[in-house]
C-alpha cells in the first residue's frame, strides 16, 4: 500500500540547508584538494625547470651535456634527463639507451614545451621503462630539456595535499550542521504554531493568545498577526453583541405596531421613538467602526494637512452653547500659542468631540478643561480634563478598549457606542502620537496626549 510522509517545515528547512551547506563543503574541499596539490606540483616543477634552464645555458656556452650531467650532483634523487630536438627525437638519456626510445613529440610536456616554451605532466606511464614520472620539459634554442623524477611513493606524499586542514573544514561543518539543526528547528516551530493557529482560526476553535513566541522577527510577526487576528475577532463578537439590542428593540416595537393591537396615540408615538433612537444609536455605531476600520486598514489613503485646533474647539464651543441648560458644561480653554497640527481635520475633530460626549455623558461633572501643557521635540502635549465622579483606578487601562463600558446600563441609556475612546486612542495613534487617561487630582477624569506640529516642509 502507497502512502507518503510529509515532513514537517522544520526538516524540510534543515534538510534543504544541510543539502546546500555540504554540496558547498564538498565543492570546496574538493576544490582545495586539487588546489594545493597543483600548487605543489608547480613548485616542483619550478625547481626542475631551474634544473632545465641551467643544463640549457651550458649547452649553450658549448659544454659537453653527458659531461655537464655527470659532473653535476641531481637537484633531486633518481632525476632522469632527456635531451630531444624539434622533430621528438630522443638525442641523450641518462638512464635508457636511444635504441629504445620512440619519437617524443607526442608527449604533453613536450607538446605543451614547443607551443609554450615550459610544459610538465603529472604521473604519466613511460613505455620506455614501465614506470610512472613527474615530466618537466624546457624548450631551448636548439633542442629540449627534460627532467623526470619517479613517481615514487615519497613524491605522492609530496604532491599530497594537506588533509590535516581539509578534516578541520570537515569538522567544521558537522558543528555548523549541528547548530543549522536547532536554528531551523527555531524556525520550524514558529511556522508550524502559526499554522496551527491558522487551522484552528479557520475552523473557528479557540487557541491560547497568551503563548509566546521567540524574541526575533519571524516571532514578532507571528505575534502581530494573532493580535491582530484576536482584536478583529473580538470586534466582530462585540459588535455582532451590541447590534442584539437595538435590533431587538426595533423588531418588539414594529412587531407591536403591525399587530393590529389597538394602541393610543401616546403609546404608538413612544414605540416609534423607540425605533428612530435605536435606528439612530445603529448608524452611530455603524459609523463608528467605519472610522476605526478606515483608520487601521486604510491609512495611507486619508488626507492630511494643517489644522488649526484652535478652531475646532471654538466650533464645538459654539456647539455646546446651543444645548440645552441641563446638558451644558462649562468649557475652559487655555492654550498660550496656536496650535497647530498637521493631519486630517475629520480625525483631529472627533477626538475632541469624543472627549467632550463622553465627559458630558458619564462625568457628572460640570466643567471642561482642555490646556496646552508644552510644545517641544515637535509635538504639543496636550490635556483633557473633566471636574466629574472619574473612573477607579483598576478600571483605567482599559478605557480604551473598544466596546468597554464603566458602567454598561448607563452607557447604554445614554446611546453610547461603546467606541468613542478607542476611536480617541486610534486617532491620536493615526498622527503619531500617544495617549494615556488618570484620575484628576481634584476629581474626574484626565486624558493626556500629544499631536504633531505642522512644519514648514508639511505645507
Amino acid at each position: 500500500m502507497a502512502f507518503s510522509v510529509k515532513l514537517s517545515y522544520h526538516k524540510r528547512l534543515f534538510l534543504l540547508l544541510l543539502a546546500f551547506s555540504w554540496a558547498m563543503i564538498a565543492c570546496f574541499i574538493v576544490f582545495q584538494y586539487y588546489r594545493e596539490k597543483q600548487c605543489k606540483s608547480d613548485v616542483l616543477n619550478a625547481q626542475l625547470q631551474t634544473y632545465n634552464r641551467h643544463l640549457l645555458n651550458a649547452i649553450g656556452r658549448g659544454a659537453d651535456y653527458a659531461h655537464y650531467i655527470s659532473l653535476h650532483e641531481p637537484l633531486l634523487e633518481d632525476l632522469r634527463v632527456t635531451l630531444i630536438d624539434f622533430s621528438g627525437r630522443v638525442i641523450y638519456d641518462d638512464r635508457l639507451s636511444l635504441d629504445s626510445l620512440d619519437n617524443h613529440l607526442n608527449r604533453p610536456e613536450i607538446s605543451q614545451a614547443m607551443r609554450k616554451g615550459t610544459g610538465y605532466h603529472i604521473s604519466r606511464h613511460s613505455t620506455s621503462d614501465g614506470r610512472s614520472y613527474f615530466y618537466s620539459a624546457t624548450k631551448g634554442e636548439q633542442l629540449i630539456v627534460r627532467s623526470a623524477i619517479p613517481y615514487s611513493a615519497s613524491l605522492r606524499e609530496l604532491l599530497k595535499a594537506d588533509w590535516a586542514f581539509l578534516w578541520g573544514i570537515f569538522m567544521f561543518s558537522i558543528v555548523m550542521s549541528v547548530l543549522a539543526y536547532f536554528a531551523t528547528r527555531r524556525i520550524g516551530r514558529t511556522i508550524e504554531r502559526l499554522n496551527l493557529f491558522a487551522a484552528k482560526a479557520e475552523r473557528g476553535e479557540s487557541f491560547d493568545e497568551t503563548e509566546s513566541f521567540p524574541h526575533d522577527e519571524l516571532g514578532s510577526i507571528s505575534q502581530h498577526i494573532i493580535k491582530l487576528y484576536t482584536h478583529k475577532r473580538q470586534l466582530t463578537n462585540n459588535l455582532n453583541h451590541e447590534l442584539k439590542t437595538p435590533v431587538a428593540s426595533i423588531q418588539v416595537c414594529l412587531e407591536t405596531l403591525l399587530s393590529g393591537i389597538t394602541l393610543s396615540e401616546e403609546k404608538r408615538q413612544e414605540l416609534l421613538g423607540r425605533c428612530y433612537a435605536n435606528t439612530d444609536r445603529l448608524r452611530r455605531l455603524l459609523a463608528d467602526v467605519s472610522l476605526i476600520t478606515r483608520m487601521e486598514d486604510g491609512s495611507q489613503l486619508i488626507d492630511r494637512e494643517k489644522v488649526i485646533v484652535d478652531d475646532i474647539l471654538c466650533e464645538i464651543a459654539d456647539e455646546l452653547k446651543a444645548l440645552p441648560e441641563e446638558q451644558q458644561m462649562s468649557f475652559h480653554l487655555d492654550l498660550s500659542e496656536p496650535v497647530i497640527v498637521y493631519g486630517n481635520h475629520s480625525l483631529l475633530s472627533s477626538i475632541f468631540r469624543n472627549l467632550i460626549e463622553n465627559a458630558m455623558a458619564y462625568s457628572g461633572g460640570k466643567n471642561i478643561f482642555i490646556s496646552l501643557c508644552a510644545h517641544a521635540q515637535g509635538f504639543y502635549h496636550i490635556r483633557f480634563e473633566d471636574d466629574g465622579c472619574g473612573v477607579d483606578t483598576e478600571k483605567l487601562p482599559r478605557l480604551f478598549e473598544r466596546f468597554y463600558r464603566v458602567d454598561k446600563g448607563r452607557s447604554r441609556q445614554r446611546g453610547g457606542t461603546g467606541l468613542g475612546l478607542a476611536i480617541v486612542k486610534h486617532a491620536v495613534q493615526f498622527h503619531g502620537g500617544t495617549i494615556s487617561a488618570s484620575n484628576r487630582p481634584g476629581g474626574g477624569l484626565r486624558f493626556d496626549f500629544t499631536l504633531p506640529e505642522a512644519s514648514s516642509r508639511q505645507s
